[in-house]
């Protein structure tokens, strides 16, 4: 197990370095000037635009500022804003938002997916089991922005059952419906991959054996069943944590959450080179450590499951 973990932590650096590298060049190659764009419709001072790429690095080659970069984020020096704002601590107010947010929906996808799968698999054929189907594929056929205006209208307008936007500071029915947007079509896809293990573990020999022994249908189903069914989906939900949190940008900008995927849009917008490198390394950490703990998981679903 140990070898196993520090094999797999040094699989790490490779994927962090090519993926802030990869991120930080389509920054870099963002066109317009980000100094310019400071001085907004007054003419440019040449000689205090000069300042401020010196004091950016914005007049070095691009491998130097990442190479710089990469230094200062080692110390978790990430530099500051244009606007003179550290920025770990703009980080800092965004990140609980996002976090708060992708937790809610993570929990929502898991929750109504799993229940609605497994109802699914055990009941295949009956009616609500093409209705399960019918709605789970509406879900991943609609986009999701117009998931949220069309939740954005009956719920928070014309029902008025939750806040239509969130705000800088949001709580726990602020984030509400934002969660159910941004896990809906996850949660579609977890239905219908947990249908589809459910329905075809249910036709498998141990399965027989272990009512042919007298288990009662309980025992059968969790013991059995869902134990092996839910490895792909553990793996699946793993993934999808790292991708809710990255994911955010559409629903935090529909619902007004000052979260992690709003600053990031702004930051774009601005040619902020060092905050968007800076979120996106942060969030690749999250998804590789998030994948090293599902693939622990999987000794405790699958007994057969060793690592050398």
């Amino acid at each position: 197990m140990g070898k196993y973990l520090l094999r797999r932590i040094l699989q790490m650096i490779p994927v962090v370095l090519g993926t802030t590298l990869l991120v930080y060049a389509l920054v870099f190659a963002l066109p317009g000037d980000p100094v310019r764009a400071m001085f907004g419709d007054k003419p440019v001072n040449e000689a205090v635009a000069a300042q401020i790429r010196a004091e950016y690095n914005l007049d070095k080659p691009f491998f130097i500022q990442y190479l710089l970069f990469l230094r200062n984020a080692l110390t978790l020096n990430f530099g500051d804003t244009f606007a003179g704002q550290p920025v770990i601590s703009e980080i800092a107010r965004a990140f609980p938002v996002t976090i708060k947010l992708a937790l809610m929906a993570f929990v929502f996808e898991a929750l109504f997916g799993v229940v609605f799968g497994i109802i699914s698999g055990l009941k295949k054929g009956k009616w609500y089991d093409s209705v399960i189907l019918i709605v789970s594929l509406l879900l991943i056929s609609v986009p999701t922005f117009v998931t949220g205006f069309v939740m954005q209208y009956f719920i928070g307008v014309k029902w008025r059952l939750l806040p239509v936007t969130a705000g800088s500071n949001p709580g726990f029915l602020d984030l509400l419906m934002p969660a159910m947007v941004l896990g809906s079509v996850s949660m579609a896809y977890i239905i219908r991959l947990t249908r589809s293990e459910v329905s075809s573990n249910i036709a498998e020999d141990y399965v027989r054996t272990a009512r042919a022994k007298g288990m009662s249908n309980r025992s059968v189903l969790m013991r059995h069943i869902l134990r092996n069914s839910l490895i792909p989906v553990v793996t699946y939900l793993g993934q999808d944590l790292g991708m809710l949190m990255s994911g955010a940008m559409i629903s935090e900008t529909i619902f007004n959450i000052h979260g992690v995927g709003f600053l990031t849009y702004q930051s774009i917008l601005k040619g902020e080179s060092n905050l968007v490198v800076s979120v996106v390394t942060l969030l690749t950490l999250i998804f590789v450590v998030t994948n090293l703990i599902v693939d622990m998981l999987y000794a405790l679903l699958d007994p057969r499951i060793r690592y050398a």
